[in-house]
């Protein structure tokens, strides 16, 4: 049906994608293949619809890392990896670099499912181009920037926006909502909707590192993300809710 979430998955194993397909075909999603980073290129231009992607890292040609940092420049369109990489480190360079979620290979179909559905729950939470609840802030602003909750967009003083990906934007409006109060690590992890892979709390201090960056943190002496040694991150910065 057409209101069924549509997912690209992009992998150059035949047997695999057809798997995927099929499975996700089955669990009422639209499902569209592509075998590697110019294909998906191609759909993204002809669809407007698109739920979620599927990224083989092991693709002919450009990277599955590359892409990844391509969707990451062009939008927040969620990413989840299925990759052979499954080294701890490999997983925590897909989330940093943007992924969503990361899944090794040989992997369960039903856990693929399962984190489909978590992730596109999460990214549903404040529907893209639909107005917020009226007990939530349509923005927030602080120390110069905004952050649209409705876009999910992260905007200066000049006007300019600054892509964030679903993972980063989540930690961000977390810290915020949490603002004052100093947040674990495993916390943050928890709840930005991280999986239950407790090599992957590393990831927080990337996706942190990513952030101050964006935020432009390490400029001056008083960053708006504080490390709280051996206790975790606080955001210090007021905010106005607009």
């Amino acid at each position: 049906m057409q209101d069924d979430p549509h997912i690209i998955v992009v992998e150059d194993d035949r047997e695999i994608a057809a798997l995927v397909a099929a499975m996700l075909g089955a669990n009422n999603y639209r499902v569209s293949l592509a075998s590697s980073g110019a294909a998906l290129r191609t759909l993204l231009g002809r669809h407007n619809d698109i739920a979620l992607v599927v990224l083989d890292l092991n693709l002919p040609g450009e990277d599955g890392l590359d892409v990844c940092r391509w969707l990451r420049r062009t939008g927040n369109l969620p990413i989840i990896m299925l990759t052979a990489r499954g080294d701890p480190i490999d997983r925590v360079i897909g989330l940093e670099i943007g992924a969503d979620d990361y899944l090794a290979k040989p992997f369960e179909p039903r856990e693929l499912l399962a984190r489909i559905r978590s992730v596109l729950r999460r990214t549903a939470a404040i529907p893209l181009g639909e107005p917020v609840a009226d007990t939530e802030p349509v923005e927030v602003r602080f120390g110069g920037w905004r952050l649209d909750h409705r876009r999910r967009h992260l905007v200066g003083a000049d006007g300019l926006v600054v892509p964030l990906s679903g993972s980063e934007y989540r930690l961000l409006a977390t810290l915020i909502a949490h603002r004052g109060k100093v947040l674990p690590r495993e916390v943050l992890h928890r709840l930005t909707g991280g999986t239950d892979d407790a090599a992957l709390d590393r990831s927080i201090d990337l996706r942190i590192s990513r952030l101050r960056g964006k935020l432009g943190d390490d400029l001056d002496g008083s960053p708006i993300i504080k490390t709280v040694r051996g206790r975790g991150y606080v955001f210090s910065e007021a905010v106005e809710q607009c």
